[in-house]
């Protein structure tokens, strides 16, 4: 008992020293785990068991992309495609072959060199997908296309498993005479998939199938049993329930002979538009958390000291050199497919690293005669070295964002999945005030805005939003623009706004447009567009401000009331009459009819409030 208590205290005050520390620091929790890993590894009389524990910590990796499956709709992975097909297929294929061709130039046989690039194409999954997270960058164009090439590696996996074998240079893997692969080694056997004895158009289709059901599954069954378990009143069986969708998914997934990552993200895309998404993501997260966190530890801890020790520089130059390698063919790509700047500089450095699925393939390929020891002791430490050179990298990209903070970033906008009588353009301090108060009245609003940092605050409010430009049609038509009553301006861009309402009113003559105005100027500007009502972002408080004066001046409450709706509507008539003589193309400076009339106004409200005053006092 003892002996079994004293491993999870090391591991858990190893994290809780080393995670702190490295997040106060700046360094992010992962360079945490990985740094009390390794604090691990170099203790004595313990590291024997990192290898089983691994394998039980990446059920953290599964839930992860469960998560993230959540958050993304079918509709939403099927606008990555060609990001999965095109960006995510070019990475694997151009990274294979930049390392066979190294390969080959130490003296690998061919087969040798192929297997090396298949194992060291892939990227680490963990640590890139929870670094963005931490940094909020996953919505990023450039961590969009992170993701699409994490994704497409997850699925190339399944391909190299069944490649490998060929690779075999000694020959432990044969062909069949039924033109099946011959298994090397018994202890092999428990890889035995569901349909292994069906020819492969059998397997393909009964695969599909499979998946078909899965599908199904959860479209029709979540929703009775979610009920079903609401009705026990238990909160830990929601708990039970969801794991059981995520581990039940992976194992029907690896029983195909397919990915458990993957099958847990594809669980996750059929729930994504599930109304217990949340329950779901608010169960899994704890679990996610702590799984990862150990697995970051177990890739620290599985480092062979003995093999970098006998050769450190060796090893150290091959895993920058790998860095290096992967970071020029990303680099190309990021810049082929439309990336730029920061955007560039984080898909280059994100994905340079090797994997976790690459100690799958190392060990795989030792056991069918790929690898010999030495090479498999070599590419593990080359993999884990990579992997914990990964938050370096991201402390690279940080200091190259600060050289580019002058740039704007882009970023893809969110899945619009609702409409509402009211779309509000812009959520800042004005635009917050409107939505609580429409909301607040029992109408439903949809929230436009691009600046990610507002929008995040008010998910976590609890206020649904949008991230996207409003100005853009395509966005607006989603947003429910040719059904709604009523759109409120509020974006803090003049040009934005005055081109927002132009083509609100162009799609829609019979809509009522609410804008804020910055000026005297923007009003005249928004008027002529075509708004209905504008309200000037100062008017409404400094007339406030100028009431409580009148009030601590002399006037009585009712008095400078009085005198502050006087002013509001006088207001209003000039602006209407001063519209007429503004002009766009000329400063009102400048403009002597409109300098004129603004003198004449200014003296009829002056007389009018004086009589005003008179009259209360004679009464």
């Amino acid at each position: 008992m003892h002996s079994l208590l004293l491993l999870p205290t090391i591991y858990l005050l190893a994290a809780v020293i080393a995670v702190p520390l490295a997040s106060r620091l700046g360094l992010g929790s992962v360079l945490g785990y990985l740094s009390a890993g390794v604090l691990i590894g170099l203790m004595p009389g313990l590291g024997d068991e990192t290898r089983d524990l691994q394998h039980f910590a990446e059920f953290g990796v599964v839930m992860m992309l469960f998560i993230i499956g959540l958050e993304l709709s079918p509709g939403a992975l099927w606008a990555m495609r060609h990001r999965l097909v095109g960006l995510g297929g070019l990475q694997i294929v151009l990274t294979i072959l930049a390392v066979f061709i190294a390969s080959s130039l130490f003296g690998f046989a061919w087969q040798t060199s192929l297997a090396i690039g298949l194992v060291l194409s892939l990227s680490s999954t963990a640590i890139v997908l929870q670094t963005l997270t931490e940094k909020g960058l996953v919505q990023t164009s450039g961590g969009r296309s992170v993701f699409a090439v994490l994704l497409t590696q997850d699925i190339a996996v399944i391909p190299f498993l069944a490649l490998v074998p060929l690779l075999a240079v000694a020959g432990l893997a044969a062909i069949s005479s039924d033109g099946s692969i011959a298994v090397a080694h018994e202890e092999l056997a428990h890889h035995a998939t569901l349909f292994e004895s069906l020819p492969a158009w059998g397997v393909t289709l009964a695969t599909l199938a499979t998946i078909a059901l899965i599908i199904a599954a959860g479209v029709f069954l979540t929703k009775p049993i979610f009920r079903y378990i609401h009705a026990t009143r238990l909160r830990e069986m929601f708990t039970a329930l969801a794991l059981l969708i995520v581990i039940g998914n992976a194992y029907i997934m690896t029983l195909l002979g397919l990915s458990p990552a993957l099958g847990a993200f594809l669980a996750g895309v059929v729930l994504a538009n599930s109304e217990f998404r949340h329950e779901l993501e608010s169960d899994i997260e704890p679990f996610k958390g702590l799984l990862l966190g150990l697995f970051f530890i177990t890739v620290g801890a599985s480092i062979n000291f003995d093999v970098l020790m006998a050769e450190p520089a060796l090893m150290i130059g091959l895993a920058c050199g790998l860095i290096f390698m992967k970071g020029l063919v990303l680099f190309l790509l990021g810049f082929g497919f439309g990336l730029r700047k920061r955007e560039l500089w984080l898909f280059t450095l994100a994905l340079a690293q090797a994997g976790e699925f690459g100690f799958v393939l190392v060990s795989f390929g030792g056991q069918q005669g790929v690898f010999d020891d030495p090479l498999s002791n070599r590419l593990l430490l080359v993999i884990t070295l990579s992997m914990l050179m990964t938050p370096m990298l991201f402390l690279a990209y940080d200091f190259l964002h600060k050289r580019f903070e002058g740039t704007k970033q882009t970023r893809e906008p969110d899945e619009i999945d609702t409409q509402g009588a009211v779309i509000i353009a812009g959520v800042g301090r004005f635009g917050q005030i409107v939505n609580r108060l429409v909301e607040s009245s029992g109408f439903k609003t949809v929230v436009l805005d691009n600046n990610l940092e507002r929008i995040q605050l008010m998910r976590s409010f609890g206020y649904r939003a949008f991230l996207g430009d409003p100005t853009r049609p395509e966005l607006l038509r989603a947003a429910g623009l040719r059904d709604a009553r009523v759109l409120v301006v509020s974006i803090d861009d003049t040009a934005a706004a005055l081109k927002l309402v132009r083509h609100a009113r162009k799609e829609r003559p019979d809509l009522h447009i609410i804008a804020r105005a910055r000026d005297r100027g923007h009003v005249f500007a928004l008027y002529e567009a075509g708004a209905n009502d504008i309200v000037r972002e100062m008017f409404d408080s400094s007339l406030r401000a100028g009431r409580y004066v009148l009030e601590n001046v002399g006037m009585t409450e009712y008095e400078a009331a009085e005198a502050e709706q006087a002013f509001y509507a006088h207001d209003r008539m000039a602006l209407k009459e001063l519209a007429q003589l503004w002009k766009p193309d000329q400063d009102m400076a400048s403009n002597a009819a409109y300098r004129a009339r603004v003198r004449e106004l200014e003296k009829e409200l002056e007389l009018s409030l004086q009589a005003l005053a008179e009259g209360k006092k004679s009464a």
